[in-house]
Parts: C-alpha cells; structure tokens; sequence
C-alpha cells in the first residue's frame, strides 16, 4: 500500500471549527481504540469453536482471516483520510453512490450490527463469567450493563477511550497470561507441539481452514468502528492508517500466539466442547492463577468490547442524523459535554430491547452478515471515488487491495445459513421503513446542527 500523507498536519483547525465534536483523541489513544475494539469477546470465546472446525492448527486460520481484514483495512484507511467525517461506511456510500437510500442502508447495516453486537456482548457479560461472581438474572444484569455502558459514553469520548486504555491493557494481559501459562506447561513436558501442526482428519485442509476463518473472522472485526470516530481524531489523515494497521497487526500476533498455545495445552476435542476455551487453559496448566481471575479478565474484555461498540454506533446514529437519513433530534449534543446524547439514549434503548429478546450465538451470526453488505460497499466505494480528487492529501491502497477485499467478502457471504439470512432481512426492511417515515416526515434535516 502507499501512503500519500503529507509530513505536515493536515488543517484540523477548519475541520475542528466545523465540527460540534470535541478532537480528543489522539494516534495514541486511536491504536489502543481500534485494538480494544479487535481484541473483545471474541478470542475468549470462538477459540474452541474453530478448534472444532480445523482440528489443532487453529493459528492458520486466524492468520487467514487477518489477512481478509486487512484488504477491507485498506478501503478504510484511505476513505477515512479522504473524508475524515462522523458516520463512517454510510458517508462514504453517499459520496459514491449519490444516493440517499443506499447511503442510508449501508450506514443502517452498520448502525444494526453495532448495537446488536452490543446487545450479544451485554448477555455475554450477563452469562457463566459473571455467574462466577453473581448468580443474577441475565436480561436483568444485561440491562444495567448497558445503562452503565451509556453513562460512561455520554460522559465524554475522553473518559471513554482512556477507559479503553485500562481494559484494553487488562485484556491483552489475560491473551498474554495463557500464552505463558502454555509456556510452563511445555516446559514441564506436558503440552503437545504437534498438534500445531494437525488438522481435523474429517475434512480436507483447505475447507477446514476456510471454515475456521469464517469465524475467526469475527474475531477481527471491530477496527471498523474507528471510522465513525474520525471526527475526534487529531491530525486524523496521519496517524489514522497507522494507527489502523499497527493495531490490526498486533491483534493478529497476540491471536496466533493464543492459537499455539491452547493447541499446545488442550485437545481439539476438549475445546471444541468448552464454552470458555481459555480458561481450559488455566485450569490445565495449574499455575496458581484462580479461575475467578480469568473470569474477571474476561469480564473486562466483553465490557470494553461492548463500550467501543456503543461509542461507534451512537457516532454513527449522530452523523446519520446530521445527514439528514435519521430524525435531526438525534443529532443533538451536550453543551458541555459535547457528546451526542440523543443517539446514545436511542441506540442504548435499541440494545436493551435487542438483549432482552435473542441470544448470544443468534446476535452473532446477524453482526457478521450486516458487517459484511458494510464492507462490501465500502471496498467497491473506493474505486468508486478514484476518480473524485480530495482537497488534502490522503492514504491510497493499492487498486489490487479493495478488488481482492471485494472477492474476501463475496466468499464470506455465500458461507452464511439461510437463518442468518432471514433475520438480516427482516432488520432490513424495518431499516427502509424507518428510512421511508424520515422522508414522509421530513424530519431528517439535511446538515442539522442540532444540539441540546
């Protein structure tokens, strides 16, 4: 990939003026945002399954999929320097494709997935993890998870991004702890090396390990929420595509690591049938680390997962808004604070209905087949608008990385059940309907600067 990026700051103080958002975060806090982000939920709890999928080889996968996100990366990382705005894949369909309703739709696909992501974390911060510590009702402990995620996001970006540096650095902590913990039990004699090396003998390789990357494609997702934060990003067209890659990259490194060493410590068998695959791995290696510990780590890393996503989509709802796609009150900022306060009421109520009606594994599948329309429009969006010179100078991807990026996502879509399928379809069509009511109403008022 190139890098067109001037050494010089690109004009944050025209944009600043321009922009009821706070500029709060910087390339630092950006990195720890988008690997807080990638490194959530998921490798505490798809480890098992893709053992499952792949047998002991379970590193291969992961590296497969890091590859895959980093193409969709690359689409980002150049129209996010090209268009520094709140509102992220749904700003740039609308600088492609001119169009209010596939605009609407795309942004609305990312808005679903991210509070539906949030809503399958907060349950998954309600299950067997918490249950460690409290025997709580699930909905009831998922609801109040999210009011309290909603209050740290209305205090400020901020609170919440440094917040995001204290788990992010907890959660890492936990991934490296099990990476150390198979350390010891190699070195006592007791793990198995080559079962690195050894795939599911009931499926060829190469099937396997495309299943495997299926979902441990999940795993990486998150660094796309980084684009609906652009706004209060410093110098954003610099550090943005650094920031970007080095945590995408990190966040491969620690998973393959992960990936050796539950192979190493546990049979594929026994992941595949443990619901906390990590924690077979504390257990196993009976260093002294408490199993409540680990749950806690893991408590941590659901909890960031789940904050990141919130600050993403309450973004996303305000630049919608802003747009005029979404009613104009949902575009309303605190005085003070100067934080979307309505999107981060609606898109928490949303969540709450959304915890309090599906399940985790459900959730899932729908935030993976959402995620996918986004990325595809947006890694088409990129050709698209080659031929629309920017003002300032940007980062550029290579044109073999969107088309390759473009295939990466048609192979994903065409794994997915036609459960998964139907529940997308549904939140579509309440998308269009939502869409449709704005234009009747004429609420959506085109560049509101509404504030509270």
């Amino acid at each position: 990939m190139t890098d067109d990026v001037a050494a010089r700051p690109d004009t944050e103080t025209g944009d600043d003026q321009r922009s009821p958002l706070r500029r709060a975060i910087t390339g630092k806090l950006l990195f720890l945002f988008i690997l807080g982000d990638v490194l959530g939920a998921g490798i505490y709890a798809l480890v098992g399954e893709i053992a499952g999928e792949v047998g002991g080889a379970i590193w291969v996968p992961l590296v497969v999929a890091l590859v895959m996100a980093l193409l969709t990366a690359g689409s980002y990382a150049e129209l996010v320097t090209k268009y520094p705005h709140a509102g992220g894949a749904a700003v740039f369909a609308q600088h492609a494709y001119r169009s209010s309703l596939v605009s609407f739709l795309v942004g609305f696909c990312m808005l679903a997935a991210g509070v539906t992501s949030a809503a399958g974390l907060a349950l998954a911060f309600a299950g067997d993890y918490l249950k460690s510590f409290l025997d709580v009702p699930t909905t009831a402990a998922a609801l109040v998870f999210l009011f309290a995620i909603a209050a740290l996001n209305a205090r400020g970006i901020s609170e919440s991004v440094r917040a995001n540096v204290v788990m992010t650095v907890i959660e890492v902590s936990g991934l490296v702890l099990v990476v150390v913990l198979a350390g010891i039990v190699l070195g006592r004699g007791d793990g198995e090396a080559h079962r690195v090396l050894e795939f599911d003998s009931s499926a060829t390789p190469a099937l396997a390990v495309l299943s495997g990357a299926l979902l441990a494609y999940y795993s990486f997702v998150g660094f796309e929420t980084s684009a609906n934060v652009a706004e209060e990003v410093r110098d954003v067209r610099r550090v943005y595509p650094k920031a970007l890659f080095g945590a995408l990259i990190t966040a491969g490194i620690v998973y393959v690591m992960v990936g050796l060493a539950v192979s190493v410590v546990v049979s594929p068998d026994q992941l595949a049938g443990s619901s906390g695959p990590l924690l077979e791995v504390v257990s196993i290696a009976d260093a002294g680390v408490p199993d409540r510990l680990f749950s806690l780590i893991a408590l941590i890393a659901v909890a960031n997962g789940a904050l990141l996503t919130m600050i993403m989509a309450s973004r996303l709802t305000f630049g919608m808004a802003r747009d005029g796609l979404l009613p104009a009150a949902l575009a309303k900022v605190l005085p003070g604070r100067r934080t979307p306060w309505a999107s981060i009421i609606a898109t928490t109520a949303i969540a709450m209905v959304l915890s309090a009606t599906g399940s985790v594994a459900a959730l899932a599948e729908t935030v993976v087949l959402l995620l996918l329309f986004v990325f595809l429009s947006t890694n088409i969006a990129v050709l698209v608008l080659r031929r629309e010179r920017a003002d300032t100078d940007h980062f550029r991807a290579w044109t073999i990385v969107p088309v390759l990026a473009i295939g990466t996502c048609i192979v994903l879509l065409t794994q997915q059940s036609a459960e998964t399928w139907l529940r997308a379809g549904i939140l579509m069509v309440v998308g269009l309907a939502l869409f449709g009511l704005a234009r009747a109403t004429g609420s959506g008022g085109k560049h509101s600067k509404a504030r509270g």
